[in-house]
């Protein structure tokens, strides 16, 4: 499953995140993981979480992202839950690139048994409709 949390910056969505991250590494039978685009949450995830600073693998852009994640995902068999905050720094704001982004992270879901969920700064009206084919957004 691919679930957003939207919303404009300073709405609140990492201290949401930061949350939902340290309650899956609770319930987990496996292992869980956080991308961030900086090591900026290093304090605030427990340490069974698996935190992961995009910038030190030089990501920009979509497709290497996507590459990012199916490497994550081949290398461990064993996680259950990838958590990404900042999704648009890392990737970029080109909404139609994030919106085939989403749609292979769905297939990626489905093929890995791993639920993604994806902080992203914009509000609704900003993202294009076609993203919600392949993922819901968190309420």
């Amino acid at each position: 499953m691919v679930t957003l949390i939207t919303g404009s910056k300073g709405s609140g969505k990492t201290k949401h995140l930061i949350e939902l991250v340290n309650a899956a590494s609770e319930a987990s039978d496996g292992n869980v993981v956080c991308v961030e685009q900086k090591r900026k949450l290093i304090y605030d995830i427990k340490s069974r979480v698996r935190l992961i600073a995009s910038d030190d693998y030089a990501i920009a852009g979509y497709d290497a992202f996507y590459g990012f994640l199916c490497g994550i995902c081949a290398g461990d068999h064993d996680i259950t839950d990838i958590f990404i905050d900042t999704t648009l720094r890392i990737g970029g704001r080109d909404f139609t690139g994030f919106a085939a982004f989403l749609a292979k992270v769905a297939k990626l879901s489905k093929t890995a048994g791993t639920d993604f969920l994806f902080t992203v700064s914009a509000p609704d009206s900003e993202l294009p409709a076609e993203i919600y084919e392949y993922c819901k957004k968190f309420d």
